[in-house]
Order: C-alpha cells, then sequence, then structure tokens
C-alpha cells in the first residue's frame, strides 16, 4: 500500500466516522410535510446548515474551496427540490451530502475524498461532461476551478435525479446548468495564476453543435449550441488566445432506422456543416479538420423512455458536432 493510498484510507474511513456523527440536519418524514410546525422545522434544519457553512467560512475556508462548494451546492439542490414539494428521498439525501462534508471540515479531515454519489439512485447522465470535470481534478488550474467543478458534478446528479422522475424534460435545465459549469471551470482553469507560470503546450476548449433529429444543415441546429461555439471564440479572444487548429467530431444518435452506414453519413455532414459556420465565423478553413464517428459514441442511453418524440428529445446530446478548439498563449 503506498503513502498516497494510506492517507487517503485514513481520510476515507475519518469521513466514514463524521457521516456516522451527521444526524443533525434531518427533515420531517415526507408525508409529515404537510403542516406549517413542519415545514418551519424543516427550514429551520436548513438555516443551520447554511449557518455551519457560513462559520467554516468565516473560520477562514474560502468560498471557492473544493468541499465547501461542494456542501453548498448539496444544500442548494437539496432546498430547490424541497421547495418544489419533491416527495422522494432525494431532498433528504443531498442534504445528508452536504452535511458528512461540512463535519469532514469541521473535524479537520484532510484530504476529503472527492467522490460524487448518484444519490437516490440517480441516472448517470451525461457522461462527456463527468470526464471534463473529473479531468480537472488534480491539474494546477483546479485551485482556480475547484468551485464550479463542485457544483457541476452536484447538478449533474441533479440532472439525473430528475431523469429519473420526470424524464428528459425536467432534467433538462439542470444539465444546461452543468454544461455551463464545465465551460467555466475549464476557462478558470486556462487562466489561473497559481505562482508557476503559464501552462506549458496547447490547450484545448470545447464545445458541441446540436441537431434536430435526422438533420444535418445549419438551419437544423439548435441555436443555444450554436452560441457555447461563439461564446468559446469569444472567450479565446478575451484571454488573449491565438486559434491554432480546430478538430470536428460528428455524431448520431443509435436510432438506425436507416442503418449504420446512413449514421456514419450523416455524422460527417453535420461535422462539414459546421466546418462551413466556422469558415464564416472567420476560422481559416485550414486549421479546420474533422472526422466522423457515426452512432458509436453515444453520451446519453436514454434508457426507459418509450415515447417516440420524447427519446428524440433526450437523444439530443448525441447528435452532435464536438467542436474542440487548440489554442496557444
Amino acid at each position: 500500500m503506498t503513502k498516497h493510498t494510506t492517507a487517503f484510507t485514513v481520510a476515507a474511513l475519518s469521513l466514514a466516522l463524521a457521516a456516522g456523527l451527521a444526524q443533525a440536519a434531518s427533515l420531517a418524514p415526507q408525508q409529515a410535510r404537510i403542516t406549517d410546525e413542519a415545514i418551519y422545522r424543516d427550514h429551520s434544519t436548513y438555516q443551520a446548515t447554511q449557518d455551519r457553512i457560513q462559520a467554516l467560512n468565516d473560520a477562514g475556508r474560502p468560498v471557492r474551496d473544493y468541499a465547501l462548494s461542494k456542501a453548498q451546492c448539496w444544500l442548494d439542490v437539496s432546498f430547490h427540490e424541497y421547495t418544489r414539494n419533491d416527495r422522494s428521498d432525494f431532498p433528504q439525501a443531498a442534504l445528508d451530502e452536504s452535511e458528512k462534508l461540512i463535519v469532514a471540515m469541521e473535524q479537520g479531515v484532510s484530504p476529503i475524498p472527492t467522490d460524487t454519489p448518484l444519490v437516490n439512485g440517480a441516472a448517470r447522465l451525461r457522461e462527456d461532461l463527468w470526464k471534463r470535470l473529473g479531468a480537472m481534478h488534480g491539474t494546477p488550474g483546479f485551485a482556480c476551478a475547484q468551485q464550479a467543478v463542485a457544483c457541476g458534478e452536484v447538478e449533474l446528479v441533479h440532472a439525473g435525479n430528475e431523469f429519473n422522475q420526470q424524464q428528459w424534460r425536467h432534467s433538462k435545465p439542470y444539465i444546461q446548468i452543468a454544461e455551463d459549469m464545465v465551460a467555466d471551470a475549464e476557462a478558470m482553469a486556462r487562466t489561473c495564476d497559481t505562482g508557476q507560470g503559464a501552462p506549458a503546450g496547447p490547450m484545448q476548449l470545447t464545445a458541441n453543435v446540436l441537431f434536430e433529429f435526422d438533420r444535418r444543415g445549419l438551419a437544423d441546429v439548435r441555436e443555444h449550441s450554436l452560441g457555447t461555439v461563439d461564446r468559446a471564440i469569444e472567450r479565446v479572444r478575451e484571454e488573449g488566445r491565438t486559434i491554432t487548429a480546430v478538430r470536428l467530431v460528428g455524431h448520431a444518435d443509435r436510432m438506425q432506422g436507416r442503418g449504420f452506414d446512413y449514421n456514419q453519413t450523416l455524422s460527417r455532414d453535420r461535422a462539414e456543416t459546421v466546418k462551413a459556420y466556422l469558415v464564416g465565423q472567420g476560422i481559416d478553413p485550414a486549421l479546420v479538420s474533422y472526422e466522423y464517428r457515426g452512432d458509436t459514441e453515444q453520451v446519453q442511453s436514454c434508457e426507459g423512455v418509450r415515447d417516440r418524440a420524447v427519446l428524440h428529445e433526450c437523444l439530443l446530446p448525441n447528435r452532435r458536432v464536438e467542436v474542440r478548439f487548440q489554442v496557444s498563449k
């Protein structure tokens, strides 16, 4: 067993002990949340938990700290769903995660594990976003991005819980929040001044252009997803960087009504559409290359969705062109 593993194990055991002690932040049973008295007690529980987070901050733990941020975001999503009359176990489970972190910080546990449990059986949506968030852990830029990383992870769990309860239409707003947090975290990591100088080598920005079902033209692109490309280009300019290459990767969803080869062609045509858009935005065509992968790399499975229109909407993140900007200082 390595020194690092031993330290992590000790921290995990300490956190488990802390979790066992964390029993104060308990909400009224679901069936009891119908009286003013029960709701008042629950609001008092939320306020007491918020006060503990504030006390940790007052004692010197910065707001941007990963564990403090994550405790706050778990508390926020718990309260959000409580006020929406969520009768599932999610509000209590999210509150428990907040309190586990609070107790660990109060007891000086170090390091605090960074796992993000899928509470209440939340679906694990958007593996691509999970990977992008995970890639920032342990990097120098994480020092600046940790708040956005922590909250992005919590919002993905929030989205997965909503997907289980009310399917894609209700999870979609929280996925979009998570997407914005991922982009913000990556931007903060790139521009982070850690005192070690600028990161060596090229850096990457990622945006996804999303297409309507079985469509490939520019008029068939979801407008908000083109906005992510425009914001990425603007960020490059704001950061004083230069785009040195753009790699496009076209995809299709898993619906194979016309076969594998059709989806391959569809993903290629989508990549070509996005290339034309970038050239129209002033990107040198010589910098842009593309590949296409058909339906071989799904980021959202939508298992259990039966209604065809709802399924098409749920599979939207798979009908994408990944736009990977390579930038340098």
